[in-house]
């Protein structure tokens, strides 16, 4: 009965490791293309307006992330020029604490859209591969770049063309 027991054991830990597997999958970082999550549906601390029809950049951010820092002013002169032609910009912020998200944003005041996925519902779903990670999505909600961290003028000057592009 033991041996039968153990190898009835193994069989259900193989069959949870391969659903694991399989469900890490799935659960993939979004791709140019692939349409990305509904932002309204994650449950995310804070007000968001209406994305349908819009460009939208979400990036993702933490309070300890240093180029995450470097990349706010960005976001911010990205905001002003674009925001009145249709950009919405969307800043998530990953801090386990919201004061450490307070604290940031009085260092680094914003006037885009902020808010926090104190559920990790978001992050899980899209798997962020390093901070920051930012997302510009077109009209349609599908993804057209993906950004991984922040290289100062360089991702600058992408942003800009990404998003005069699909303004146009």
């Amino acid at each position: 009965m033991n041996t039968w027991l153990r190898r009835v054991s193994r069989l259900v830990a193989a069959v949870l490791f391969l659903t694991l597997l399989t469900d890490q999958a799935r659960a993939a970082t979004p791709k140019v293309g692939e349409t990305f999550p509904d932002l309204s549906a994650m449950g995310l601390e804070g007000a968001l307006p209406e994305l349908k029809g819009k460009v939208v950049l979400v990036d993702f951010f933490a309070s300890w992330c240093g180029p995450c820092q470097e990349s706010f002013p960005v976001m911010q002169e990205l905001h002003e020029k674009f925001g009145a032609r249709g950009l919405v910009v969307v800043a998530v912020n990953e801090d386990q604490k919201k004061e450490d998200m307070e604290l940031f944003l009085k260092k680094h005041t914003a006037g885009f859209i902020i808010v926090r996925d104190a559920g990790n519902r978001l992050v899980s779903q899209v798997k962020i591969p390093t901070m920051p990670t930012s997302f510009l999505i077109d009209r349609e909600g599908k993804v057209h770049a993906v950004h991984r961290g922040f290289k100062g003028a360089e991702t600058k000057r992408k942003y800009l063309e990404e998003i005069e592009a699909l303004l146009k």
